[in-house]
């Protein structure tokens, strides 16, 4: 599998760091808390979660969590990084903009508490040497936030190189107490114009402006394209049924037109059970056969900057439907089919939906897009709340499993659907 490391990125100051962070998340964050952990000099981990709620709402301004609890944190790559955090030893300072943000401050609220105690699961699980803590947004949502940031890292012996507040284009650090580096007033700057900035984007990569941006990626084909796509659906759907159909008439029909039926009928079996049995080994078989066609070729065409026509996509989204060829998806795919399974799931009706998502989300979880990766498994159990390999990821995301862990793929979605009901003929969404 080739690397999906971002090249190294000079950090040299909290400045240079929180231009970074977008390059480490694909987007801009924003009423979000950012941990950015390092093992020696280099970026391990990058995760980012919704602040809690402000007062009198009960839903975070990014939106609401992934069903079954909080929200996975998005994820991100690794990269290098040098210099992160203040120089010298940290001394704890009050947040001039917001009152005291140190241990003689008032408690940080359960839902901060809560937050962080994910944050805090999830970074030890990484077993990093050191973290800096952003929390980007109004001092108070951020402040709380940073407060029990700090109480847990003391509690878990963790060291912190900073805690920031990012609002605007200024930052705060919690930390430094030298009013000439870190003035009440907070301390400009331009991410924009940062060399750190300048680096990731010679180097290909994107800070989409925010989350949303990143949903919309994902966001299903329309207009004329989606009408195309439909009929396409629609071809595709009765093709499968041929091909079931096919297979089951070759296991249920002797080669020979002028055979007997009692020879027919010993070749088959007797019982209705064993003829059943081979209808489904005869389909399982065809399906294998179709799918490994259509997966050997379209990871090719997408490497190579094209991409599949409206009836290929729409009939390896058919296809995709079947265990055997899910079982076929999930040997084949790794981190360099994100271009791929994004397509894919742009394209293919609403129905179909969910093996593409979470193939797409496996992708992009192993290489280190970790918010798509979350964005992905939540329009996968968006469609099928119970896939078993989706609920996986999730949950691997949600403890902030590195790619690297798992020595095996997560299981196709219904392993018992080798031989469903036939295709919908309509195309529908």
């Amino acid at each position: 599998m080739p690397s999906c490391e971002p090249p190294p990125l000079m950090v040299r100051s909290p400045a240079d760091l929180i231009a970074a962070v977008p390059f480490l998340l694909g987007f801009h964050p924003s009423e979000s808390l950012v941990v950015v952990a390092l093992r020696g000099s280099r970026v391990a981990f990058a995760a980012r979660v919704d602040l809690p709620p402000a007062p009198g709402r009960s839903d975070p301004v990014g939106g609401p969590p992934a069903a079954g609890g909080a929200a996975p944190a998005d994820n991100a790559g690794t990269g290098d990084v040098e210099g992160a955090g203040p120089p010298g030893g940290p001394v704890d300072r009050a947040d001039p903009a917001a009152g005291s943000a140190g241990a003689a401050g008032p408690a940080p609220a359960p839902d901060a508490q809560g937050t962080v105690r994910e944050v805090i699961k999830v970074v030890r699980r990484q077993k990093v040497e050191a973290v800096t803590v952003l929390g980007y947004g109004p001092a108070e949502r951020v402040t709380p936030v940073i407060d029990a940031v700090r109480d847990a890292a003391r509690r878990h012996e963790l060291r912190v190189l900073d805690l920031l507040r990012v609002t605007g284009d200024r930052y705060w650090s919690y930390l430094c107490g030298n009013p000439a580096c870190c003035p009440p007033d907070g301390v400009p700057f331009d991410a924009y114009a940062s060399p750190v900035a300048a680096a990731a984007i010679f180097a290909g990569q994107v800070a989409l402006p925010d989350r949303r941006a990143l949903e919309r990626q994902l966001a299903p084909a329309g207009g004329a394209e989606r009408v195309a796509l439909r009929r396409a659906a629609t071809r595709a759907s009765k093709r499968l049924n041929t091909l079931l159909v096919d297979a089951a008439t070759a296991v249920l029909t002797d080669p020979a037109p002028d055979a007997p039926v009692a020879s027919r009928r010993t070749r088959v079996g007797d019982s209705r059970a064993a003829r059943a049995r081979a209808v489904r080994t005869a389909r399982a078989r065809a399906l294998r056969s179709a799918g490994a066609l259509a997966l050997r070729s379209a990871p090719t065409r997408y490497r190579t900057g094209g991409r599949l026509t409206d009836d290929e996509v729409t009939w390896l989204g058919v296809l995709l439907s079947r265990a055997p060829v899910q079982e076929q998806a999930w040997r084949r795919v790794d981190a360099d089919q994100v271009a791929l399974w994004t397509d894919v799931l742009r394209r293919v009706p609403t129905r179909l939906t969910g093996p593409p998502a979470t193939l797409l989300a496996y992708a992009a979880w192993q290489a280190g897009q970790g918010a798509l990766a979350v964005i992905a498994v939540e329009r996968a159990l968006a469609v099928d709340p119970g896939s078993p390999a989706a609920l996986l990821i999730d949950e691997a995301l949600r403890a902030g499993v590195p790619p690297s862990m798992p020595d095996t793929e997560p299981a196709p979605a219904d392993p018992t659907a080798a031989d469903p009901a036939p295709a919908d003929p309509t195309g529908r969404r």
